[in-house]
C-alpha cells in the first residue's frame, strides 16, 4: 500500500538530548520528510512523530507511505465490512485502518480487524496491541503485493493473530477473490482454509456470511 521511505540517519550521539527526547523526533517534525535513527524507528517514535501523511505504517522500522488507492480497494473494504458487522458477536468489533502494534519496530495497518470489545477505550484511540485482534484482512494493491502476501501475513502470524484473509482482485470484471487462513500453533504460521469469489460463508471468528457479488451493485 505505499513505497518505503528511508534515509541516512544521523549517529545517536547527536540524536540524544538531555530530557530523553531524541533530535531525530524534532527534526521530523520540522522537515518534509522524517530522518530514521540508526536502526529504524521504534513503535514509541512512531506514534510520536506529528503530520505523517494518513495510513503511514511502521515495517521493521521504516515508514511505509500509501499511494492512492483504486476504487476496487475502496469497494472491497465497504462489502467485507459491511458483511462483517451483519452478523459480529457481543465480544467483538470491526474497525477499518487502524495500527496494530505487532513488536518494538512493527506497527502496519490491516485494512479491516476484528477486535475484542474490551481493547477499544475510546474515540482517541489510535493503535491496538497484537492480542486484541482476532481478525487481520489486507486488500492488495499494486505497489503492495509483496506486503500483503508476504511480509505483513508473515508478521501477522509471528504476533499469533488467529486468522488473516487477503483479498485479490481478479477476473474480466475486477472482482473481489477472498484467500482465508487460520493460524497453526504447530507450524507458528497461516495455512489456508479456502478461496472465496462469490459468498464468503465461514463458522471462524464467528458466523460469517458475505455476497462477494454485491460488490457489482455499489
Amino acid at each position: 500500500m505505499g513505497g518505503t521511505m528511508t534515509a541516512e540517519a544521523l549517529p545517536d550521539s547527536q540524536n540524544r538530548q538531555p530530557d530523553g527526547t531524541t533530535r531525530r523526533l524534532r527534526q521530523a517534525k520540522s522537515s518534509k520528510w522524517p530522518v530514521p535513527p540508526a536502526g529504524g524507528y521504534t513503535v514509541d517514535d512512531f506514534f510520536a512523530l506529528e503530520d505523517l501523511p494518513p495510513h503511514t505504517e511502521l515495517i521493521d522500522g521504516s515508514l511505509v507511505f500509501v499511494s492512492p488507492q483504486r476504487n476496487f480497494h475502496t469497494l472491497a473494504m465497504d462489502v467485507l465490512v459491511y458483511g462483517l458487522r451483519q452478523n459480529v458477536p457481543e465480544h467483538l468489533r470491526v474497525r477499518r485502518e487502524m495500527a496494530v502494534v505487532l513488536g518494538k519496530r512493527n506497527a502496519p495497518e490491516p485494512d479491516i480487524l476484528v477486535v475484542k470489545a474490551e481493547a477499544v477505550t475510546g474515540q482517541r484511540q489510535t493503535r491496538f496491541n497484537a492480542e486484541d485482534v482476532v481478525l487481520a484482512v489486507e486488500v492488495v494493491s499494486p505497489d503492495s503485493e509483496d506486503r500483503d502476501r508476504d511480509t505483513k501475513p508473515h508478521k501477522y502470524a509471528g504476533a499469533r493473530i488467529p486468522y488473516f484473509w487477503r483479498v485479490e482482485m481478479v477476473g474480466d470484471h475486477d472482482r473481489p477473490m477472498v484467500c482465508t487462513y487460520r493460524y497453526d500453533p504447530v507450524t507458528k504460521a497461516y495455512v489456508s482454509t479456502g478461496t472465496h469469489h462469490d459468498r464468503l460463508k465461514l463458522p471462524v471468528p464467528y458466523d460469517i456470511d458475505i455476497d462477494l457479488t454485491a460488490f457489482d451493485e455499489l
